[in-house]
C-alpha cells in the first residue's frame, strides 16, 4: 500500500497502485485514475489507484487543422513547451499547466476564458477511453455522444482515458497586453467585468477580508495575445517552498497583510502591463510546493458558481459571511462565465464563480457548511475538482442531470468498478 494524497494534502490515505493493463481492469474493482495528483480534494483517491503519468508520448500533430492528438497522461507544460514557439497555444487552460490531458477532460476544466471559449471539452474532437469490461472505444460529441457528456466532467468515473485529439489556438506570440482594473467595492467589481467582457481572458483577484463600503474590491486582469512575432518560450526557474509552514504562520493577520500588499501594489484605476504566459496564466506554477504554506494539516479550496442574475447578491452575501468569520484567504478568484455545456457534470454555468483556499482547521467545515447553505439559496454549484467535504445532499442541489449520469453508470456496471473516495461521498 502506498499514501496517496491531492494537492490539498488532505485527506492522506494509503491505496494500492494498479500498473495500467487490459487485465487488470478487467479483474479489479474499485479503481480511480491518478494523473498529476493536481486535484484539490478526493476525487483522484481511492482504494486502487491507476497510475497514468507513463502514458505521456505525442502521437501526431495536424498543423493545417490545429489537431494534436496525444496520449492522456501528457502534461500541458509539455505541450506548451513543444507548441509554443510554433505559434500554438491552448484553446482552454486553468491556472495551473502542471495537470495532465486526461484529468483537464475528466475535469472538464475551464479558464479564465470561459465567456469565450466554454469548457475544455469544447476543443476535444475526440478521445479513446478504456471502459470496465476492457473495451476500447472512440469518443466524441457526435459518436457515443452520451458516453462523451458523461466522461468529461465525470471525474473518471465512467471509464480509463488513454488519448486524446484537442484543437489547439493559434497564437504569434507569448506576451499577453494585460490591463489591471483596481476597484473599490463589489459594485466596482461587477461593473468593470461587465465594461471589459469583450476581452478573450479575464480574472479577478478579490479581497474577502475586506468589509462595509470595501466589500468586494479587487484586481481585474483582462488580457489579449500580442502579435509581435516573438514565440521564444523556454522554461521558467522555480522558487521552492522547501518545508511544511508551521500551522500558525498562515492567519487572520497574515493574510490580511498579504491582502493590503497584493492590492497595493497596483495603480489606482486602470493600468497597462505586458506579461508572458506563464505570469498571466499560471502564476503559481512558479512556486513549487506552494501548496506547503498551509501547513501539516492541508488545506481546501472551496469553489462555487452562482447564475448571472443571482451572483451580485449571493456574492454580497457570502462574503459578508467569510470576513466575519476571520478565515480569509489570499488565494481568492472570481471569473465570468458564458453559458453550460451538456455535458452532465460540468461545473461552469452561465455566471459567476468565486474560488477560495482555506487551510484545514478548527471550524473550518462549519463556515463552508454555512457557505454551502448560500450556495444552494442562490440556485449555485460547487466544482468537484476542488472539493473535499461537500455533502450529498448538497451537491446534488447544484446538478439536475445527476439521475442521468448515475443511471448511466449502473446501466453501463461503471458504479463498482470506477470509484473514488469523492464518487462515494457524494453518490455518484
Amino acid at each position: 500500500m502506498n499514501k496517496f494524497m491531492s494537492w490539498g494534502m488532505y485527506p492522506k490515505i494509503k491505496s494500492s497502485v494498479v500498473k495500467f493493463s487490459k487485465e487488470n481492469i478487467i479483474k479489479q474493482n474499485h479503481l480511480i485514475c491518478y494523473g498529476n495528483g493536481r486535484s484539490y480534494g478526493d476525487s483522484a483517491l481511492g482504494l486502487h489507484v491507476i497510475d497514468m503519468k507513463q502514458r505521456d508520448f505525442f502521437i501526431n500533430f495536424n498543423e493545417n487543422e490545429g489537431l494534436l492528438h496525444v496520449q492522456s497522461g501528457v502534461l500541458l507544460c509539455d505541450i506548451l513547451e513543444a507548441f509554443v514557439s510554433r505559434g500554438w497555444f491552448l484553446k482552454v487552460t486553468p491556472g495551473t499547466k502542471l495537470i495532465t490531458i486526461g484529468g483537464a477532460i475528466a475535469s472538464d476544466i475551464h479558464g479564465k476564458n470561459h465567456h469565450k471559449e466554454g469548457c475544455f471539452s469544447q476543443c476535444v474532437k475526440e478521445f479513446n477511453i478504456m471502459l470496465e469490461n476492457g473495451e476500447i472505444v472512440s469518443c466524441s460529441k457526435d459518436e457515443r455522444a452520451e458516453l462523451f457528456r458523461a466522461t468529461c466532467g465525470g471525474m473518471g468515473l465512467t471509464g480509463v482515458i488513454l488519448d486524446a485529439k484537442i484543437y489547439l489556438k493559434k497564437i504569434n506570440s507569448q506576451y499577453i497586453d494585460q490591463i489591471t482594473i483596481k476597484t473599490k467595492n463589489l459594485k466596482e467589481t461587477f461593473d468593470a467585468f461587465e465594461k471589459y467582457s469583450d476581452k478573450p481572458y479575464s480574472v479577478a483577484w478579490i479581497d474577502c477580508l475586506a468589509k462595509k463600503n470595501k466589500l468586494g474590491k479587487c484586481l481585474l486582469m483582462v488580457g489579449e495575445f500580442l502579435d509581435d512575432g516573438k514565440l521564444e518560450y523556454k522554461k521558467k526557474k522555480q522558487l521552492t517552498i522547501p518545508f511544511n509552514f508551521p500551522n500558525f504562520a498562515l492567519n487572520k493577520w497574515s493574510v490580511k497583510a498579504f491582502n493590503w500588499l497584493y492590492y497595493g501594489k497596483a495603480k489606482t484605476g486602470v493600468s497597462h502591463q505586458k506579461v508572458d504566459i506563464d505570469t498571466f496564466f499560471y502564476p503559481l506554477d512558479a512556486i513549487s510546493h506552494w501548496n506547503r504554506i498551509y501547513g501539516t494539516n492541508g488545506f481546501t479550496q472551496y469553489q462555487f458558481i452562482l447564475p448571472k442574475q443571482e451572483s451580485y447578491e449571493g456574492l454580497e452575501e457570502i462574503l459578508k459571511t467569510i470576513s466575519s468569520s476571520g478565515k480569509g484567504s489570499f488565494l481568492a478568484v472570481l471569473k465570468l462565465y458564458g453559458k453550460a455545456n451538456e455535458n452532465w457534470l460540468s461545473f461552469p454555468i452561465e455566471g459567476y464563480s468565486l474560488a477560495l483556499d482555506f487551510k484545514i482547521e478548527k471550524g473550518l467545515f462549519e463556515l463552508l457548511d454555512r457557505l454551502d447553505e448560500i450556495v444552494v439559496k442562490y440556485k449555485g454549484r460547487i466544482y468537484l475538482t476542488k472539493d473535499v467535504r461537500v455533502k450529498k445532499e448538497t451537491f446534488e442541489k447544484g446538478y439536475p442531470q445527476i439521475e442521468t449520469f448515475r443511471e448511466f453508470r449502473k446501466q453501463n456496471k461503471m458504479d463498482t468498478k470506477f470509484q473514488s473516495n469523492q464518487s462515494k461521498r457524494v453518490g455518484i
